[in-house]
């Protein structure tokens, strides 16, 4: 979690937050990323371009910020700028009304485009936020298309309902080719350590579990 909270930011935020500092946030979020990727886990930061000014929780409602883009890229996208490099990211389901007054990052073609490629630099393979988070609306096919069309390298889907599976699965459109591309990057950076020791971590996991 890379997002910087402001001090009437929602908790949703919270304590998921490394820090109220960029920088602190940036040199954490990266120590984490080589930590993961030196382990064969591939880490996905979150949540481009920002949640942290946001004011609702996202789970819930449609955030809006209303900041200016100056103040932003001063303060929010800092974090995501210094880790630019990252295999892979996670949009915000929030309105940044500098960019985009009508539509969440997620959906917006302007934010993914424009801030997460462009000014951010962001070139790793982009998931989605979930698509059945209420911040979203429609059926959940078509937020998926909207995600998809917007930008998204791939559309998360995380509630486990069955019925909107079969719509998504039945709709969703094979993996683009820049989208391809951009997978098979970030999978050859997280490749399985070769000093990886399965049985002594499934026994420490269990000890630690008293199970």
């Amino acid at each position: 979690v890379l997002d910087l909270p402001a001090p009437d930011g929602h908790e949703i935020i919270g304590d998921r937050a490394f820090s109220d500092d960029p920088e602190t946030i940036a040199r954490l979020g990266r120590a984490v990323c080589e930590g993961l990727i030196a382990g064969g886990v591939m880490p996905v930061v979150k949540h481009v371009p920002g949640h942290g000014r946001a004011t609702a929780d996202s789970h819930l409602t449609l955030p809006h910020v209303a900041a200016s883009a100056e103040t932003l890229a001063d303060s929010d996208f800092r974090p995501f700028r210094a880790l630019a490099d990252a295999p892979a990211a996670m949009t915000a389901h929030v309105v940044y009304e500098a960019f985009d007054a009508a539509l969440p990052a997620s959906a917006s073609p302007a934010v993914i485009g424009g801030v997460i490629r462009g000014a951010i630099g962001f070139d790793g393979f982009l998931f989605s936020d979930d698509v059945c988070m209420k911040a979203l609306s429609g059926a959940p096919e078509a937020r998926v298309a909207a995600v998809l069309a917007a930008g998204c390298d791939a559309a998360l889907h995380c509630d486990g309902d069955f019925a909107d599976m079969r719509a998504i699965s039945g709709s969703c459109p094979r993996l683009r080719e820049d989208s391809a591309a951009r997978w098979t990057r970030a999978r050859a950076r997280c490749n399985d350590s070769e000093s990886f020791d399965r049985e002594a971590a499934e026994s420490r996991i269990s000890a630690l579990l008293g199970v």
